[in-house]
């Protein structure tokens, strides 16, 4: 059983390396990895030259590949060309737990098709510390793309991977096609991803924001319609 992980980036120029290296160096077993693919959305800060240099460092299989700007296209793209049998898609700032092929693994071969970490943020902030707290529980309104993706090639497939319809929402949307045929497990370790986005943006601004987003959802706003509201209130 093999894991490509499959990551999306656009300028992370500054923190891919950190990321690869970590990946690399908490891996219970190398040969667990069948490669790790870098899918780029059309960077322009050097980030291409960054994956090229660290495939030449690193004795793991790093694959830089282009598509389309945007998330879900950019997953779809890497699950494309990637070998391994298991998929495992990750934010370019989040850090996976020690071990995580082996856990990942572990879930898949008890029949574990797909499924998640729980997660925490590199945060004190009483608020975040709390979003992190809910990843415990299973249910999909806890998700998100910040606690990685992990699915079997073969079940990818069957369910039409990322609907690329959606510029924002693409991970909660795969999760809710996960539920809906009871194919996802948390497993009870945090992966650390960063609140770069709530330090920027601000904690109570974004949050509210993001609520706003999956309540429009909940009531049934399509794709375009949210794309429309993340791009007015959070992107600009």
């Amino acid at each position: 059983m093999k894991i490509s992980i499959i990551i999306p980036i656009l300028n992370e120029a500054t923190t891919i390396s950190n990321l690869v290296a970590h990946l690399i160096r908490f891996c219970a077993n190398q040969e667990h990895l069948e490669e790790i693919v870098i899918v780029d959305g059309g960077s322009v800060d050097g980030s291409q030259c960054v994956v090229n240099n660290l495939s030449k460092n690193y004795s793991a299989k790093i694959v830089l590949h282009s598509s389309k700007k945007g998330r879900a296209k950019q997953l779809n793209a890497g699950a494309a060309v990637a070998r391994g049998n298991v998929l495992y898609f990750l934010h370019a700032d989040s850090f996976p737990p020690k071990d995580y092929d082996r856990f990942i693994i572990n879930e898949v071969t008890k029949g574990n098709q797909a499924g998640c970490f729980r997660m925490k943020f590199d945060s004190n902030h009483w608020w975040l510390r709390l979003l992190g707290w809910f990843t415990k529980f299973k249910s999909k309104r806890c998700r998100g793309g910040d606690q990685s993706q992990f699915i079997t090639k073969s079940l990818f497939k069957q369910i039409k991977g990322y609907d690329e319809s959606f510029i924002v929402y693409e991970d909660n949307d795969l999760v809710e096609r996960l539920f809906a045929i009871n194919q996802f497990v948390i497993i009870p370790k945090y992966i650390v991803t960063s609140a770069r986005r709530y330090e920027e943006f601000g904690v109570w601004r974004l949050q509210y924001h993001f609520l706003n987003i999956h309540m429009r959802r909940w009531l049934g706003a399509s794709s375009d319609s949210l794309y429309r509201y993340y791009k007015k209130k959070v992107a600009n």
